[in-house]
């Protein structure tokens, strides 16, 4: 997939979080990553990263998912804290 079209795909994926998905999840399901197939629409919920993806991965084999965190700007956070 082209640059283009992977900024279209996440996009699309963005956007059915935001307006279908956000006030849905973020009550119960905050720290939850959730897998997006944006052309159906579909989501897939998991308490880990490969939860989330594997469950999508069993009814979309051949598609692509965005993966976000419930409740996060990210996925996953790479840092550290200086004490």
């Amino acid at each position: 997939m082209a640059e283009p079209e992977i900024d279209e795909f996440v996009r699309r994926a963005e956007e059915i979080y935001t307006s279908r998905l956000q006030a849905v999840l973020e009550p119960d399901c905050v720290d939850d990553f959730v897998a997006i197939e944006p052309d159906s629409g579909d989501y897939f919920l998991g308490k880990t990263l490969g939860e989330a993806t594997r469950a999508a991965r069993q009814s979309y084999p051949d598609r692509l998912t965005h993966v976000m965190r419930v409740g996060h700007r990210a996925a996953l956070h790479f840092g550290m804290q200086i004490r």
